[in-house]
């Protein structure tokens, strides 16, 4: 006999609606066990079993992310199947940043009201993410929280491990300059940025579902697409080619996070027109009037990931990029100098 609280149901919280919020969920979840899974969801903690296979020195690494005020377009679009690939994509795109393969996924989904049938189209998006990333949803939280969030509002957050051989752990120390910079291609604003966003265009439902030539599709649709996974991609490119080091391009965008995978005294040079910019960028810039430097401070524009190999590595590695469906090019070279990014 499950749980019933009466007096809590009164307060806010009805744990029934939990319950059939898990069972709805259950189906989304099954599409993303993997080998190593040992528990289904329902437990106290989610069970994993580390396959080390060809593995000498195993190294854990962990991410944690959320989507953001990106969100709020999720509400005012009533559209909530996709915002959980970007919370499972803003943490395995940092965990293969040192050549780890994400192994499982934990979420936590923090509601004003549990209505189940819109926590499960949560947990579909969530799933989805796994999948496109090759790791297990091993279990998470739905917190019912009435007074703390609107009835019609939520929060989504998320926790993944990965693991590598500390042998083949990126070395960024190596980059020398006359290495290239390859940029694989974003999908869109992914989620960083919202908050800029969402003040350039004073977003309601009505200027939302506006149509814009220029985008192929309505303001919201180009919005709310999904952040890329570059898993599979990056874990191919890794087999082939000898990779030096990878930037996720998130919030800060060019300036802040290009750096963070670059040795002292190792700069990386960009010509402005090599950078295909989405159009997208293009509207929030001209809509906003924002200085272009703070476009690059502020967003992607168009370039999701970057990876650092040799010049001789450069067709190689562009073509195992394309192989697996993204779509990649020379992006800029490394140069001696402390400026971090120079574009000109």
């Amino acid at each position: 006999m499950k749980s019933f609280s009466e007096s809590y149901k009164d307060a806010g919280v009805d744990v029934t609606a939990g319950y059939k919020a898990v069972e709805l969920m259950k189906q989304h979840v099954a599409r993303t066990m993997t080998s190593g899974v040992l528990s289904g969801i329902g437990g106290f903690g989610g069970l994993f079993e580390l396959d080390i296979t060809n593995i000498k020195k195993p190294v854990l690494v962990s991410g944690t992310d959320g989507v953001g005020t990106k969100l709020k377009i999720a509400f005012l679009m009533d559209k909530h199947d996709t915002v959980g690939i970007d919370c499972v994509a803003m943490c395995v795109n940092d965990i293969i940043c040192c050549g780890a393969k994400p192994q499982f996924f934990l979420d936590y989904i923090a509601v004003g009201k549990n209505y189940p049938e819109k926590v499960a189209k949560i947990v579909s998006g969530i799933a989805d993410g796994c999948v496109m990333a090759d790791c297990a949803l091993v279990g998470g939280e739905t917190a019912e929280m009435p007074g703390f969030y609107p009835v019609d509002e939520y929060d989504l957050a998320g926790f993944s491990v990965g693991v590598v051989d500390k042998d083949k752990i990126l070395k960024p120390e190596t980059q020398k300059p006359g290495d290239i910079m390859i940029g694989i291609k974003s999908s869109g604003v992914h989620s960083n940025g919202f908050s800029l966003v969402r003040k350039v265009f004073a977003v309601t439902e009505s200027n939302l579902s506006r149509y814009e030539t220029a985008l192929g599709c309505t303001l919201g649709e180009a919005l709310l697409t999904p952040t890329k996974i570059y898993v599979k991609p990056i874990m191919n490119l890794l087999d082939v080619c000898n990779v030096k080091a990878i930037s996720h391009i998130t919030g800060g965008g060019f300036y802040e996070n290009m750096p963070r995978s670059l040795p002292n005294g190792i700069s990386v040079k960009i010509e402005r027109a090599a950078v295909d910019v989405l159009p997208i960028f293009k509207l929030i810039q001209e809509t906003g009037n924002i200085p272009e430097r703070d476009m690059f401070n502020t967003f992607n524009m168009g370039v999701g990931m970057t990876v650092v190999v040799d010049k001789n590595d450069v067709d190689k590695a562009i073509a195992s990029i394309k192989a697996s469906g993204e779509e990649a090019y020379v992006l800029g070279e490394l140069t001696s100098s402390d400026e971090g990014v120079i574009i000109c």
